[in-house]
């Protein structure tokens, strides 16, 4: 072989060897959180591990209709998503691959992941928030919603308020109770929300709680992580409204109040699978746990790790009972709830 064929050759195998490097130290990440914590997160990431985080933000709609869209062309090796219901219908979609992960397996509660198989495990919860009840006390006793079943007691006729129905954080709770209860008394019970609704459902989970602050309703739902926002905002009208309502755990006595999760998952097509895992790995570390759950303002799930963050010490956070009903199980009934929800008229 002539000498510039060889150095050729040689040249082209050296080229491969460094781009398979830099491939090595990149992680492309697909990502529907938009927060100033996760920076620190990332840069946790990178100065621990050399890898290199290509970010692409959007909403969990348009995170999921572009990696359909991409197909096997996609850049993405890891995606987070909010809420389990759109962790599984993506999943659902073959949007994701499973992994192996011990790591994993001895940190994240195996009610907050996906339902392993002999492959592995395709999404892992990395934080939680609960969903709670909010009312007004000069109208509400704090007895009458201390569990969700009770917000469709006709006492309460004419004081609910809520976002939409079929709004995911809505749907997976009502999933949650429907599980518990059998399909009959469940379908009874949204029958019963709708008999005691205020006004038709409407606005997000703050407009709920300033509507019970300003007398437009007696109770509302919300997620967790809406309460503390306003407990740590500095504008008067917020902290008003806060000084006016207050905020229960349902179900402390019973099952538990209800979690749902922001999670993460290995796309199906990721050309960074190792980098990949490792990144959800250091998911769960202790540190990054931090970051993750304070931007916002929900609660840690890797065992051991609690949350330092005053506003949800303030509502009682530190130390509330979850529900630990699968999520996978509750994923898996969202649509024959949302065929409830019809038949009872919840909008």
């Amino acid at each position: 072989m002539k000498p510039f064929a060889t150095r050729s050759i040689a040249l082209a195998a050296a080229l491969l060897a460094l781009s398979a490097q830099a491939q090595d130290k990149v992680l492309n990440l697909y990502s529907a959180r938009h927060y100033q914590t996760d920076e620190n997160l990332y840069e946790g990431f990178t100065k621990a591990t050399g890898i290199k985080i290509n970010r692409v933000d959007g909403d969990d709609a348009g995170i999921v209709n572009r990696l359909r869209a991409e197909g096997a062309s996609s850049p993405a090796d890891v995606v987070l998503l909010v809420d389990a219901a759109r962790l599984a219908l993506a999943d659902n979609m073959g949007l994701f691959q499973p992994i192996k992960s011990k790591v994993l397996d001895d940190a994240i509660p195996a009610h907050l992941r996906a339902q392993p198989t002999a492959d592995g495990v395709t999404w892992t919860g990395f934080s939680t928030r609960a969903r709670l009840v909010v009312y007004d006390p000069l109208r509400v006793k704090a007895a009458d919603v201390a569990t969700y079943e009770q917000l469709a007691d006709p006492r309460l006729k004419g004081l609910l308020c809520t976002r939409s129905g079929s709004h995911p954080y809505n749907l997976s709770l009502f999933t949650t109770v429907v599980e518990r209860l059998g399909d009959a008394q469940g379908e009874t019970w949204l029958k019963g929300l709708v008999a005691n609704m205020a006004r038709d459902p409407k606005g997000g989970d703050t407009d709920q709680i300033k509507a019970v602050a300003s007398g437009e309703c007696g109770v509302a739902l919300t997620n967790s992580y809406y309460v503390a926002r306003l407990l740590k905002s500095s504008q008067p009208d917020d902290r008003t409204a806060m000084e006016r309502v207050r905020v229960v755990f349902p179900n402390q006595g019973t099952s538990g109040t209800h979690v749902n999760i922001a999670g993460a998952a290995v796309a199906k097509h990721a050309k960074n699978r190792d980098n990949a895992v490792a990144f959800m790995e250091y998911l769960s570390s202790a540190s990054a746990q931090g970051y993750f759950a304070e931007g916002n303002n929900e609660f840690p799930v890797a065992k051991g790790v609690k949350s330092n963050n005053p506003a949800i010490k303030a509502m009682g956070g530190d130390h509330f009972k979850g529900d630990n009903i699968s999520l996978t199980v509750v994923a898996k009934n969202l649509p024959k709830v949302q065929q409830m929800l019809d038949r009872v008229g919840y909008k």
